[in-house]
């Protein structure tokens, strides 16, 4: 085994720990925080299956940037779709045998690279253009758009310009996952293209990404509008209520 595979064994070993704990604390973080008025962003539903309707399309569809702001919009939704076909397509690296549905979205996942480098640099375009935007802009914001729009290129690279050995990749991966690992090719694209994802992972805990899981646990967005039929109190106040 090559020095360079035992690197970036240890190095994805300890990305993807990084990554795991540092998202789980955060989603405990987010959970445990307490939610002391009623504020659902209106028009909000009343009901249960509503927030869960309203959820989803916020997820699925950015309902309120959309509302917001068509431009953003557009290339928010057009990247982030595309790195949801992206990482389904990846997902064949993890699979022996790969399932079926995974295999039907493969030329999709590869054209949908473009999308997502497309929208990364109409984001990263408003960012510089957008004075109001530019103002409350944080070197951060340009470097994370930056790191994700060289993941992008460098796929793309690997998929139509300087082919790697996939077999040998997934051979690496699923030996991470056995704790037997495989010899990882050396192409140049294919070491930065992997180191990128692994800074990536161990950057994502404590970075703006983190909007993620975060929407899930918006009170603007996961509240029932009811406090007419129904008294919020939020679980730290109830302990004053008994006394």
């Amino acid at each position: 085994m090559s020095f360079l595979t035992v690197v970036y064994a240890l190095l994805f070993y300890s990305a993807t720990a990084v990554l795991v704990i540092g998202v789980g604390r955060k989603i405990y973080i987010f959970a445990k925080a307490p939610a002391p008025l009623k504020i659902p962003t209106t028009p909000a539903p009343t009901t249960q299956t509503g927030v869960i309707m309203r959820m989803f399309r916020e997820v699925v569809f950015f309902e309120s940037l959309f509302k917001g702001a068509k431009w953003t919009w557009l290339f928010g939704w057009v990247f982030h779709m595309g790195l949801f076909l992206v990482l389904l397509r990846h997902v064949r690296y993890f699979q022996d045998p790969v399932w079926f549905p995974i295999e039907l979205i493969q030329p999709f996942g590869a054209y949908a690279g473009f999308a997502m480098v497309a929208g990364l640099a109409g984001l990263f375009g408003r960012r510089m253009l957008v004075d109001r935007v530019r103002y409350i802009s944080a070197p951060s914001d340009y470097l994370m758009l930056i790191l994700l729009m060289l993941i992008g290129l460098s796929g793309l690279m690997m998929t139509f310009v300087a082919h790697t050995d996939i077999v040998a990749v997934k051979k690496f991966f699923l030996g991470l996952m056995t704790l037997s690992i495989s010899e990882l090719p050396a192409d140049p694209v294919l070491l930065v293209h992997l180191a990128l994802v692994a800074l990536l992972m161990l950057i994502f805990p404590i970075s703006k990404l983190l909007h993620a899981p975060g929407i899930f646990f918006s009170p603007t967005r996961n509240q029932v509008d009811n406090p007419r039929e129904r008294r919020h109190l939020a679980e730290w106040a109830k302990r004053f209520e008994q006394q």
